[in-house]
């Protein structure tokens, strides 16, 4: 299993970046994958999540600005973020799991870092 991320990186509030998560070694398309941050001295913070069926959940303090998607025909997972905040800023990583709204998983990538700051 294999999962990688890229699209990260430094941007001014109010800014805009697409993460994208390249999987492999796995049935993606049957997967429910989610998005996780960890931002420098906290704990993992789960931020979105889409079913295999393409349903989508997010936490609160990013619904409406983040976007998640998911393309099955290149195993491909991503995470439009807009309007982003300073509080956004955290190492971001896909990973497969099991529930809906938590931070846990069985894989997870190494992660893009996102740094929003003026």
């Amino acid at each position: 299993v294999q999962l990688v991320e890229s699209g990260g990186g430094m941007v001014q509030p109010g800014g805009s970046l697409r993460l994208s998560c390249a999987a492999s070694g796995f049935t993606f398309s049957s997967s429910l994958m989610k998005w996780v941050r960890q931002a420098p001295g906290k704990g993992p913070e789960w931020v979105s999540t889409i079913r295999p069926g393409g349903d989508t959940y997010y936490r609160t303090s990013v619904k409406g600005r983040f976007t998640i998607s998911r393309d099955n025909t290149k195993n491909t997972l991503y995470l439009q973020l807009n309007s982003l905040k300073p509080e956004d800023t955290a190492l971001y990583y896909c990973a497969r799991g099991t529930f809906l709204t938590t931070s846990e998983y069985d894989y997870r990538g190494q992660g893009t870092q996102v740094t929003v700051s003026s």
